[in-house]
């Protein structure tokens, strides 16, 4: 079998973000843990010096800045040293019980910005219909 060659990478959680409706990525499921008192002073410290590092090396992207219905994805072919950084955000969420999973994709959809290592890319507001009807039923 053939190596899988991804473009994308997202570390993301199982809750949906309030301001995108998408699943949460790894800094809002680190930041929540924080936020609600779940993390320990030196776990929390070290989560702060995760996100410093990431807040100089890292772009901010202008969609992100501006709240915009966005969500980030590392370009794979450079990913290297930002998920050997994240590794201890990781290493937190493990620490206190918070799933993650690594999604990787050709196609994150519509990408709004793009640098060196990220793009950004414009969620959909989600649609909710009526599931179908089991096959063996009438309407």
């Amino acid at each position: 079998m053939a190596a899988l060659n991804f473009k994308y990478v997202r570390i993301q959680g199982r809750e949906l973000a309030t301001n995108t409706m998408h699943a949460m990525g790894v800094f809002s499921m680190c930041w929540q843990l924080l936020q609600n008192g779940s993390m320990e002073k030196e776990d929390a410290d070290l989560f702060r010096e995760i996100d410093a590092w990431f807040s100089e090396n890292l772009p901010w992207p202008a969609p992100c800045q501006n709240q915009e219905s966005v969500v980030c994805w590392f370009k794979t072919e450079n990913a290297d040293e930002m998920l050997k950084m994240i590794r201890p955000a990781l290493w937190l969420l493990t620490r206190y019980n918070h799933p993650f999973f690594l999604v990787y994709t050709n196609d994150p959809g519509e990408i709004v910005y793009e640098d060196r290592y990220q793009v950004a890319v414009r969620t959909l507001p989600l649609q909710f219909q009526e599931p179908p009807l089991p096959w063996n039923t009438d309407p």
